[in-house]
């Protein structure tokens, strides 16, 4: 049986991976060690997300409580395992938190990929490995293109990215957070692991990932989050923009199945961009008016002028590349059915009927 390894295989896109591959007969195994709850506190624990994997995989899916930080046993890990793809998830995901735990941050998504790429290359070189980076490797750059100014949203005002951000976008010379630089600099090892020892390496730049199987806190996993305050009766907080600033979003399982495609005919250092595209982008203020329309519950939310230090104005992804290079992917989640998925998790999980 085809052996898998999955880093942050508790969290929302890992989970995903999990998931979908034991169904097409690969054996799962997953790292994760709940970092999520340290970095956020008890409303990002995870391990009810590792609890169902255990129980819906049973024997096809094999948890490992390990830190990628930890690079001895990361090499004893690819060394006895040599699995046939590692689908790299984990990461400290969070924009603003990053301030406050610079060192944690460029330890786990730095350091720790680099642990990863170095161990596959040791132990599996040929293995297919995916990377999820995110769109902030290209800082606030994308704040510098025209723009409109819409009723809901802010929108490009440049023909050039009509279809959204491409990948050649450059990544220099902007504002990340430290969160973006921590990935940037793992994302480029991960191209330069590709590209100078030929391995079958790609970079997944996110955009808003999301999925009825998110931990959404304030500090990350925007749409669940604004969901779960909507339904919880708590005050959402927009941090400047007019409550405009836009964002794609793509459901887990369309992720897993990029990677699929992927893996079936891999490139050494690709990059795409990945998110919902402009079909599934929305705006806060959209996203309160899809979700009123859904709970029935208005939504409660104060304002603040001031915005997140390197936070994008408006952002969506160009898929055209990576349709041109796997033409049979698509997205097959709509924003509305991703809208509903998340109503009715977070109504199972923390609202009572």
């Amino acid at each position: 049986m085809k052996k898998m390894l999955v880093t942050g295989s508790s969290g929302l896109v890992g989970s995903e991976v999990c998931t979908y591959f034991s169904g097409k007969g690969w054996k799962i195994h997953g790292i994760d060690n709940d970092q999520r709850a340290v970095f956020f506190g008890p409303e990002g624990d995870t391990r009810w997300n590792q609890e169902r994997l255990q129980e819906m995989l049973g024997d096809n899916f094999i948890h490992h409580e390990m830190d990628i930080r930890d690079r001895n046993a990361i090499l004893r890990l690819f060394e006895q395992l040599k699995p046939g793809a590692i689908v790299h998830c984990a990461s400290q995901p969070s924009h603003d938190r990053a301030a406050a735990i610079p060192f944690e941050d460029f330890d786990t998504n730095a350091v720790g990929t680099m642990n990863l790429l170095e161990a596959a290359r040791r132990s599996c070189a040929e293995s297919p490995f995916v990377h999820m980076s995110t769109n902030k490797v290209y800082g606030d750059a994308p704040n510098y293109i025209k723009m409109k100014e819409l009723e809901k949203r802010w929108d490009y005002d440049d023909p050039e990215y009509s279809e959204g951000i491409p990948e050649d976008l450059t990544i220099d010379h902007s504002t990340h957070s430290l969160f973006g630089a921590s990935k940037a600099a793992a994302d480029i090892m991960a191209q330069e692991y590709g590209r100078y020892f030929n391995m079958p390496v790609c970079c997944l730049r996110g955009g808003c990932l999301t999925g009825p199987n998110h931990s959404g806190v304030e500090l990350h996993g925007f749409l669940s989050y604004l969901i779960k305050c909507n339904l919880e009766g708590k005050v959402f907080h927009i941090y400047g923009y007019k409550g405009k600033q836009v964002r794609d979003n793509i459901h887990s399982l369309d992720i897993a199945r990029f990677v699929e495609f992927f893996i079936e005919d891999p490139r050494p250092g690709a990059v795409y961009n990945l998110g919902g595209g402009k079909k599934n982008s929305c705006s806060i203020l959209e996203a309160f008016d899809m979700t009123e329309r859904m709970t029935g519950r208005k939504m409660l939310y104060d304002y603040v002028e001031e915005n997140r230090i390197g936070d994008h104005i408006c952002y969506y992804s160009d898929l055209r590349k990576m349709k041109e290079h796997y033409p049979e992917w698509a997205i097959k989640v709509p924003l509305e059915e991703i809208f509903r998925q998340i109503v009715n998790a977070w109504k199972k999980r923390v609202v009572s009927e």
